[in-house]
């Protein structure tokens, strides 16, 4: 006879398939919570849609922008191609007027066909020396034009880092506002602590306002005007819109203080633009180097000039093109990687200051820029170390 199977044990609330009385209130909260994460959850993909809007509107500005820009050089060289035919023009007007003026000394029969041509020649003289001039002032124009869209392309890079940097105290602004709403929810309104917080929270909007009035300063078109600078200020603020995109890329900045005194004549915004110019070219430089590390530092020279070095650990520059990186459109960098002019512009605004830029660079050593400016009229720096 077989024998019967035993009996199972009776199942009891906490086993995994024993079914549980469901709680109305609880599956209620659930439903709750899971409605507020989804919500929560539809904001921050709303959020991210138009962050991404944002920057395919910056990636399009900084498109049209670099477009204007090799329109404006285009005009640059056309206008530049004139102003020689007219300097040539100006120049066989004069050897024309010389031949005529002896050759009225020696005939006499030829002397009212002479004062004729010298007329007519003098006239040429006069509008061609007007249309120089007009050249010229058009090429400066250009010039300018040419500069405030390469600031404006440099905007458009810095905009990411800076958007970080901007980030920061506006978190510590609402963190310290949101603390002084709690507490006089609380009713635990403590005058004294407050007062620290709404403190804290106008040092976190001074300095927003310092970087916002520093772009705002950086991107305007403004005369240009010349004034005594200090060479520290124009390093750091330099390095103030740079510092997030080289944080991301993981590159060390060695800074060397630039002493109170270093202090040159020129244009703040365009001496800016130069810095940044150097250290966005050793920024891209670094991008394959096993030691990413860019070295800023500035001196007074023996002759009496202010020379700033930025210097990377790249992989150099390659023989027999020192030369050539300082002229327009050239660039090393792959195709719409670059338009190579960073270098051409910071090449121009150091000459028009009155100063001197030169690059030293060996194979797997890295580049070495120099800048080297006249240091502001008056009283030379006491206790400056001169190289």
């Amino acid at each position: 006879m077989a024998a019967e199977p035993e009996a199972l044990p009776p199942l009891r609330n906490g086993d995994a398939f024993a079914p549980a009385d469901p709680d109305p209130e609880h599956l209620q909260q659930q439903v709750e919570d899971l409605q507020i994460r989804v919500r929560r959850a539809e904001e921050r993909r709303r959020a991210l849609l138009h962050i991404m809007g944002d920057l395919n509107e910056s990636n399009r500005k900084l498109g049209e922008q670099r477009k204007a820009m090799l329109h404006i050089l285009a005009d640059y060289e056309q206008d530049r191609s004139s102003l020689a035919q007219h300097t040539e023009r100006l120049d066989n007007s004069r050897r024309a007027l010389l031949n005529i003026l002896k050759d009225s000394h020696e005939s006499n029969l030829r002397l009212g066909e002479t004062r004729k041509a010298m007329i007519h020649i003098m006239g040429d003289l006069r509008e061609t020396t007007q249309a120089v001039e007009r050249r010229e002032q058009e090429l400066r124009d250009k010039q300018e034009q040419l500069v405030q869209a390469a600031k404006l392309a440099t905007l458009g890079e810095l905009t990411t880092g800076v958007a970080h940097e901007l980030n920061n105290p506006l978190n510590n602004i609402g963190l310290f506002v949101g603390n002084v709403i709690d507490r006089m929810m609380l009713g635990e309104l403590d005058l004294e602590r407050v007062v620290s917080d709404l403190e804290k929270a106008m040092d976190q909007v001074r300095k927003a306002t310092e970087i916002i009035t520093h772009l705002r300063t950086f991107g305007r078109a403004a005369p240009i005007s010349l004034e005594p600078v200090a060479v520290g200020d124009i390093l750091e603020r330099s390095l103030s819109l740079m510092n997030e995109q080289l944080r991301v890329r993981e590159i060390n900045v060695d800074v060397e203080p630039a002493p109170d005194e270093l202090v040159v004549l020129g244009n703040a915004i365009q001496l800016e633009q130069v810095v940044i110019n150097l250290l966005t070219n050793a920024r891209d430089a670094l991008v394959d180097a096993p030691e990413k590390t860019i070295r800023l530092s500035s001196a007074l020279t023996k002759d009496e000039r202010v020379r700033i070095t930025v210097s990377d650990t790249g992989p150099g520059i390659p023989p027999g093109l020192e030369q050539r990186i300082f002229d327009p459109f050239f660039t090393t960098k792959e195709v719409g990687m670059g338009t190579g002019l960073g270098l051409s512009i910071t090449y121009g605004i150091v000459k028009e200051h009155g100063g001197s830029i030169e690059v030293t660079s060996g194979p797997g050593e890295g580049a070495c820029f120099e800048i080297e400016l006249p240091v502001a009229a008056g009283d030379l720096p006491e206790g400056v170390p001169l190289l």
